[in-house]
Formats: C-alpha cells, structure tokens, sequence
C-alpha cells in the first residue's frame, strides 16, 4: 500500500481551496433560508449535508493531504460544515413551529357544531328520571340508597311483615331463582333497601331508593315483568303522618308544578299501620274534573280530579323490630310509588311499552331530560 503524498499542493486540490468552501457553505445557507417547508427542508439536507454533499466530499479529501495541511483544511471545512448544520437546526425549528400553527388554523374541528351525519341521541328517560327523584330528596337532606336486584326471601318478606302465607309470595306476583331452597328471589318491590339499611344503620335515617323491581306480570300497555320503583323511608323520634302528608305535597309539587297536592285514602299494607293509598291532583284538569273548556269530563283522571300515584303510610312497630330499632322510642314513615307510571304522567305516555323497547326514536324525543 502506498503513503501520502508529501508532495501534493493542497491548494490544487479544488474541492478544499478556501473559495471553494466559502461557495459551498453560502450556497447550502441560501437554500437553507429559501426552504419554505419541511420537505423542502429535507431535501437541501440531503444536498447540502448529505454525504454526498460538496462538503462532504471536500472532508474526504482531506486524509489524501499531507500531515502539514490537514489541520488548516480541516478547520476550514468543519466550520463551514457546523454553520450548515446550525442553520438547519434554526430553520427546522422555524418550520415545524409554523407547521404546527397551520396545523391549528387548517385542521381544527369545532366539535359543538351539529352534525347531519349521525342525529345526536339521548339519555333514557327512565335514568334521567329517577335522578330527577333523587335529585329532589337529596336537596331536602336525604341520602339516596341502593341494594341488591337478587335479594334474600326474608328480607324481600319476612322483614316486612309479609308472613309465610302471603299471597305475593306465590309463584303468580314473584319471580324465585333455582333452586328454590336458597330462598332467593328477584326482588318484587325496593322496599328490601329499607330493611338492609335499618338493619346496618341507626336513627335518625332518610333515604330514598330507586331502583328496578321484578314481578310476574303480563307484559303489555299497563304492566311489565320488570318496572321502577322509588320508596321513601324516614325513621326519626315522634315522626307522623303529618310529616308523610308534608313531604309527599312537596314531593308533587316539585315534579308536577306548583298547586299539585296529595291526598290519602284508607288503605292496608302489611309493612305500614295506619297506612294510605296516595292520590295526586289531577295535573291536566288541576283538579276540576273537567277538560278543557268544561263541558266533557277530563280524560286523564276521568272526571274525578284525582290520580292514584302510590302508597304510604307510618312503618308498622314489627318492621322496626325486626330489623333492630326501638318501636318504643322510634316512628317512621314509608311510601312508595312507580317511576315509570310517574313519567307516564308527565310526558302523556299511553303505554308501558314504549319505555322498555330500545327505540332510539323516544330518548331523542326526550332528549337529555324530563
């Protein structure tokens, strides 16, 4: 293998004369500045500082040199070769900032305008209801409580004071999971909800449970196998009937508009003494019994000026009993009636059905409330 040559003129060697360099180095600084884009950018990369770029190909030729003409050649090159390299740095920052803020303007998308492509849905009104429900008790101080769907036979009965003969046990009102021994049953009304917390929890208590119940029922306008409850519990000392009569007014009202009241029949429940059927101001006819212009009876009540909307009534001493509270220093009140029927009251809804079929068409009707 041959040595260098020690007698070659670096000077001759064109690609490293100093003019040469010069011309190289403005010339990729130029394009540098001229680059409008990041491709473009790209591209005098590769041209000016590329290994196959001018000044690449000078920095080869300087191991051919002589040892006493590296250095200068070397100095020579590496700086025009570093002011390249600084001047695409400053100007890749340049593009991609600029990139980035066309990005912005170009390609944003104003996500609260409507769209043709898709029709915007809604939540159920089931759901939204009973938050409505909830939302209600909740600002007069109460809790919201919630339980099992699969609930214990004896809390779902015994615990109620629905003895072993009761005929809502029968296969015909409730629905029990195999085998039969376990004692378990899909729960037939929330009322378990109130035992539970009775059963863990000491007065003063006010809870509100919403909740899905299950019941052997035809399914069909008025009546489904499975249905939505809200029941009322409020155990505290010298709680009356009184207090039952207040809460459930102002319970109306809030959900039917100002003027609704409430009224009680004598009724029998086995986990309430005395108890009371509720009627509920006909919220059409405002309790007049008449449509509009007076001269036919109101459809929606059928003249009577009056609803049936659910039961109540003060909790029966056994109940508190059973579930471990003092019937002798406590009293308390209970009712319930059905979500479903209630929002059949205030959207006009005929049937039952319609909440329960999974047609998109009646949660965009209804939108995101109720």
């Amino acid at each position: 293998m041959s040595g260098p040559n020690t007698d070659y003129d670096p000077v001759e060697v064109t690609p490293l004369k100093a003019e040469e360099v010069e011309a190289a180095r403005d010339a990729a600084l130029a394009a540098i500045e001229q680059a409008t884009t990041l491709a473009e950018l790209k591209q005098v990369r590769l041209d000016h500082a590329g290994d196959r770029s001018p000044l690449a190909l000078a920095n080869r030729e300087i191991g051919a040199l002589p040892p006493q003409a590296r250095k200068e050649a070397g100095q020579r090159v590496g700086q025009a070769r570093g002011a390249v390299n600084q001047a695409l740095a400053a100007r890749q920052a340049v593009l991609e900032a600029e990139h980035e803020a066309r990005i912005l303007v170009e390609e944003t998308v104003d996500v609260t305008l409507p769209t043709d492509r898709r029709p915007a849905g809604g939540r159920h009104p089931l759901t939204t209801g009973a938050e409505l429900v909830a939302d209600i008790f909740v600002a007069m101080g109460w809790e919201v409580a919630e339980g099992p769907l699969i609930e214990a036979e004896w809390l779902n009965f015994d615990a109620l004071n629905l003895g072993p003969d009761h005929p809502a046990r029968t296969t015909q009102d409730t629905i029990w999971t195999a085998p039969a021994e376990n004692h378990v049953v899909l729960r037939t009304q929330t009322s378990p909800v109130q035992a539970r917390t009775m059963l863990t929890r000491q007065p003063p208590i006010y809870i509100v449970a919403p909740g899905r119940v299950f019941r052997a029922d035809e399914y069909d306008a008025t009546h489904s196998p499975m249905f939505h409850q809200v029941e009322g519990l409020a155990i505290d000392e010298g709680i009356s009937m009184a207090h039952l009569k207040g809460t459930l007014d102002h319970f109306a009202s809030q959900m039917f508009g100002e003027g609704i009241a409430t009224r009680f029949r004598p009724s029998y429940f086995p986990f309430t003494e005395p108890s009371a059927e509720v009627d509920l101001t006909c919220f059409v006819c405002r309790g007049t019994g008449l449509a509009a212009g007076g001269s036919d009876k109101c459809r929606t009540c059928k003249g009577e000026g009056w609803i049936e909307w659910g039961g109540c009534g003060i909790v029966n001493p056994r109940v508190l009993t059973a579930c471990g509270i003092d019937s002798e220093r406590y009293s308390g009140f209970a009712f319930g009636m059905g979500i479903d029927r209630t929002l059949m009251f205030r959207t006009g809804l005929s049937d039952l059905r319609t909440l329960f079929e999974g047609d998109v068409r009646l949660t965009t009707a209804f939108g995101s409330a109720v």
